[in-house]
């Protein structure tokens, strides 16, 4: 699934759409997660695209005529940005816009467990994806003692209250295993044996770890390139995603199965307390 590494270097890959003017819009699969809003249709009257933005794992157009597009990637989801010329459809284009500059935003997603709302902008910030989600995973306010207010009296495993929405915005499977490793914490503490100290590191692994992840333009894994068809390249920076039995710093790196959920870590320096 992208997560939020993927989704911003996927919103930089779209920035040469911003400013241009909506010219079409063709809808081949009415409905994927859920149905595709029928009054995006009428988006063809030269509609300005304002601005792209990221809320957590979902993508943010605003428009100039006060609707906003909300996309989500869900697993195998990606937006491809090409132009008409180049244009060769594929079997899971499922929405397809057109700018006056004759680029064509695409939407392929061929699991269908991604989304696209549109309505106006006001009411898209009230919806409940955005109502209930947690504190940006990059936002400058996430301290240590914010996570350790939210998590210190949970029964949950810290892996898990990092995948958690509700609580941090914009983490998932890969990153969790990745930033925890970084902080040298056990995906097995519970939230309530973490203390502010702790809570701390793994807010400066959070950061450091999804950071670098955007330099290199995420991690491509499965169905994930961004906008323009690049590759990212953060997996080749991964220490223990994906790595059970190799071995770092004298120990094996383990896989372990938390809530569904493959988790990666190394028992002699994530031991859990």
């Amino acid at each position: 699934m992208p997560e939020l590494p993927e989704v911003e270097t996927t919103i930089v890959g779209l920035k040469p759409i911003v400013g241009s003017l909506i010219h079409n819009i063709k809808i081949h699969t009415p409905k994927l997660r859920f149905l595709i809003p029928k009054n995006i249709l009428l988006l063809k009257n030269y509609i300005k695209i304002q601005s792209i933005d990221r809320r957590g794992k979902y993508i943010v157009i605003s428009l100039s005529n006060d609707h906003s597009m909300v996309i989500h990637l869900g697993m195998s989801g990606r937006l491809i940005l090409t132009t008409v010329a180049k244009f060769i459809k594929k079997k899971h284009d499922h929405f397809i816009l057109c700018t006056n500059k004759e680029h064509l935003l695409v939407f392929n997603d061929p699991r269908r467990f991604g989304f696209l709302d549109y309505d106006k902008s006001s009411n898209i910030l009230s919806r409940n994806y955005f109502l209930k989600m947690g504190i940006d995973a990059l936002d400058k306010t996430l301290t240590g003692i914010l996570l350790f207010e939210k998590i210190k009296t949970s029964e949950v495993p810290i892996k898990q209250l990092l995948l958690n929405q509700h609580i941090i915005a914009g983490i998932g499977n890969i990153y969790a295993s990745e930033i925890l490793f970084d902080a040298k914490i056990s995906p097995l503490e519970k939230g309530r044996d973490l203390n502010i100290k702790d809570c701390n590191k793994i807010i400066v692994s959070i950061k450091k770890i999804l950071r670098k992840a955007i330099i290199s333009g995420g991690s491509s894994l499965r169905d994930y390139v961004s906008a323009d068809g690049t590759l990212g390249n953060f997996q080749n920076n991964f220490k223990v995603y994906n790595k059970e039995g190799k071995k770092i710093s004298g120990s094996i790196i383990r896989k372990i199965v938390q809530y569904g959920r493959a988790s990666y870590y190394c028992p002699k320096l994530q031991k859990k307390k």
